[in-house]
């Protein structure tokens, strides 16, 4: 029982990195109908900028989160206005080659700027644990977990109780319409690519810490994001917060009490079969953002 409690902590928190980085993707995939096959590179860049921040010049970690954050979305802008803009009116295929040109284009930028060999990023938690009886957890896992959910809330309320998050939802509904009532479609473009990628970026900034940085440390995340927002329906919200903890349970007792090399195998074969009984995903259109 002890060590089912202790599972649980862990899927917890790192349930609460994968619902950021589906909740990133499932907004620009739901308001902007495209593939951003560049988020695992801006989770990557997310945890480079915490390294360089911390590691390099010496800055404070908290600021480091808020820097990843804030040059996440400023790539993430350029890169909607550079590479996605110019192909708004173009087949779907052209846009997803365009995508996986820069994300390659960026992985390998930054394998030349960092080399392939993993880095660690220093931070100011205690590697003493916390025990709350049966269950030990690292105090830098609790702070990845409550910053987590704090971001998820965050966007939920951007979303759903600001203007920004009104006209979002307008152009997610319908694009046409929204521009008929003088909402900047270009502008709410920008803005919903920026937020995913902001939200990436400081995912990146916050799990880099747990494990280590790599240049490829994006690729699988990547495909869980994917995953993620498929199993919780395109463009929907709620069934990306959801999907991201499933994941991250599905992973954590498979890999205990099964086998620890087929963990991601068989999270990605939850999907299949969730996916075979309900193709939709498990949430209506009714819970997605529009």
């Amino acid at each position: 029982m002890d060590s089912v409690v202790q599972h649980i902590s862990n899927a917890l928190i790192l349930g609460g990195i994968y619902a950021l980085v589906g909740i990133g993707l499932t907004i620009i995939v739901g308001i902007m109908r495209i593939i951003n096959f560049t988020h695992g590179e801006l989770y990557t860049l997310g945890a480079y900028t915490a390294f360089a921040f911390v590691s390099l010049i010496g800055g404070n970690f908290f600021v480091a989160l808020v820097l990843a954050m804030l040059i996440g979305a400023v790539v993430g802008a350029a890169i909607e206005f550079v590479l996605v803009r110019p192909m708004r009116d173009a087949d779907i295929d052209s846009t997803m080659l365009v995508l996986i040109g820069a994300w390659i284009v960026m992985q390998n930028s930054e394998n030349w700027a960092w080399g392939g060999y993993a880095r660690s990023i220093p931070n100011p938690f205690p590697i003493k644990p916390i025990v709350i009886g049966p269950v030990a957890l690292d105090p830098l896992r609790v702070f990845v977990f409550v910053m987590a959910v704090c971001f998820i809330f965050a966007a939920h309320f951007l979303i759903h109780h600001t203007r920004l998050g009104k006209s979002m939802r307008a152009t997610f509904a319908d694009r046409d319409a929204a521009a008929l009532m003088g909402i900047n479609i270009n502008g709410i473009y920008t803005v919903t690519f920026a937020f995913g990628a902001a939200l990436a970026s400081v995912a990146g900034a916050l799990l880099g810490p747990v494990f280590v940085v790599t240049p490829t440390m994006g690729n699988l995340l990547t495909l869980k994001a994917f995953a993620i927002i498929i199993l919780g329906g395109l463009g929907n919200f709620k069934g990306a917060a959801f999907g991201g903890f499933l994941l991250a349970f599905v992973e954590e007792f498979g890999a205990s009490y099964i086998s620890s090399g087929y963990r991601d195998v068989m999270a990605f074969a939850v999907i299949i079969l969730v996916l075979a009984l309900r193709p939709t995903g498990l949430f209506t259109t009714a819970d997605r953002i529009g």
